[in-house]
């Protein structure tokens, strides 16, 4: 069952870089009494996640907070050291919370799964984005293929807030 805009988050443990290394970070943690940008991508330093999907947010987190925005979140499932990496790499550090679902386990609570096995990429985390205020989903883009980031990508996030 996939998630839908009216529902409440699952509970679900990340992982995130900090400067004292890693540390687990729980949907409790981010998202009461907040209003929350997630977006997922099926992987950290990937074409489509680096050169369309994350710039877009890293070009518009102050449009983005300005509309009553606390908390830009990327999550996908790679390794914590990987999304630390890939914070750091990007200049997201500080701007975008990069959260690891490493075995995707909230990708899979949300039913936004998917199998790439056949390309060498096992589970990953359709791309996709949404508004989730104090838990709940007010807002919901999937995208129809993971090689894009229209639908889900920050302009649309922007029309949406």
């Amino acid at each position: 069952m996939t998630i839908s805009v009216g529902d409440k988050l699952p509970e679900a443990t990340f992982k995130t870089m900090t400067a004292d290394g890693a540390k687990a970070i729980t949907t409790a943690e981010i998202f009461p009494g907040k209003k929350v940008v997630l977006f997922a991508v099926p992987g950290a330093f990937t074409p489509t996640c680096s050169n369309n999907h994350l710039p877009g947010y890293l070009e518009n987190h102050d449009a983005i907070l300005a509309r009553g925005v606390d908390t830009i979140a990327v999550v996908a499932v790679n390794d914590v050291h990987v999304m630390g990496a890939w914070a750091r790499f990007t200049g997201g550090e500080g701007k975008i919370l990069f959260l690891a679902d490493g075995n995707g386990d909230f990708a899979r609570a949300l039913g936004l799964d998917m199998d790439l096995s056949a390309g060498g990429l096992g589970l990953r985390s359709k791309r996709f984005s949404m508004i989730v205020d104090n838990g709940n989903v007010t807002t919901l883009n999937i995208e129809g293929s993971p090689g894009q980031a229209v639908e889900s990508g920050a302009a649309k996030i922007l029309e949406q807030l």
